[in-house]
């Protein structure tokens, strides 16, 4: 298997912190985005590695043991259970074909070849089942592209997986695909895919935990005293509303189920609520100025 270095990859050290990672991985997968590199495959090779590092490195537990066992880091935990079984065998005296006492010298790859891959050895953990390494991958998207259900292709370690895309899934929220993570060993279980969304929210619409969406609109001074009919925008639509008169600065108002998509439960949606933010006419005419005085003598005590 050939050594891909990671750090070297997203063009980042050993040092760098997790807000390094993430800053690099997006900065490389935009670049290298088979999007914007059609019919390119040096492009589409460098996009596929610059995923699998982040993979790797973006992981807390997955980055400790790439740090040590280089290209053999998926099977970190076999090793070490392989080498607290060997310990314990020999301190019973159970594992007369040892060499002596412990991997001092061995390289890690030898044996693992030897343990899972085509050599002679017949100890326990040969014929140990072990679930695959599990992949963790992050998808960006944009909220436009989540409010309503997808289907998407992914490249996680050099597979195209194709998901559908629940309309209504929050920033941060990790969804889980059973079987699309490492393949097992000595015929386990394949691991699991991990998938971290983070979505994107460039529009004036805020978006909280209950699926509703909050909103600040500029309502005019003498639509706001007389009240009348506005046009506000929900996500996907114009609303006509009905401002009533004499409404306060930072009144809310909640117009029913047109908020945003309630994961995993088609048809329904949170609130919109419109908080009205009044202006007050600027430039007034000598002729505006003398009217708004007469109109304050008259609220006057």
């Amino acid at each position: 298997m050939e050594y891909i270095d990671y750090y070297k990859v997203l063009g980042i050290t050993k040092s760098a912190s997790e807000d390094d990672i993430k800053k690099a991985y997006r900065k490389l997968a935009r670049k290298y985005h088979p999007d914007l590199n059609p019919n390119n495959s040096e492009a589409e090779k460098k996009f596929k590695e610059i995923n699998e590092a982040n993979e790797v490195l973006s992981n807390p537990d997955s980055r400790k043991k790439y740090d040590e066992y280089g290209k053999d880091w998926k099977h970190a935990e076999q090793f070490e259970q392989q080498k607290k079984q060997q310990k314990q065998d020999q301190q019973q005296g159970n594992y007369g074909q040892s060499s002596g006492g412990g991997f001092g010298g061995e390289d890690y790859s030898d044996f693992f070849e030897s343990m899972f891959g085509g050599g002679s050895t017949k100890g326990r953990g040969a014929k140990v089942k072990y679930k695959g390494q599990d992949f963790n991958a992050e998808l960006q998207l944009d909220i436009k592209d989540v409010y309503t259900t997808q289907k998407q292709t992914l490249t996680v370690n050099g597979k195209n997986i194709r998901i559908t895309i629940p309309a209504g899934v929050k920033n941060g929220q990790v969804i889980k695909i059973s079987g699309y993570g490492g393949e097992g060993m000595n015929g386990g279980p394949n691991g699991d895919l991990y998938i971290k969304f983070s979505i994107l929210n460039n529009t004036r619409f805020k978006l909280d935990d209950e699926s509703n969406l909050h909103s600040t609109i500029e309502l005019d001074l003498y639509k706001a005293l007389l009240g009348g009919e506005i046009m506000v925008d929900a996500f996907d639509s114009k609303v006509k509303l009905n401002v009533h008169p004499e409404t306060q600065n930072g009144t809310k108002v909640k117009l029913k189920g047109k908020g945003f998509p309630i994961y995993k439960k088609e048809g329904s949606f949170g609130d919109l609520y419109i908080t009205y933010s009044i202006t007050l006419p600027k430039n007034l005419t000598e002729k505006e100025k003398e009217l708004i005085g007469e109109l304050a003598k008259l609220r006057t005590p």
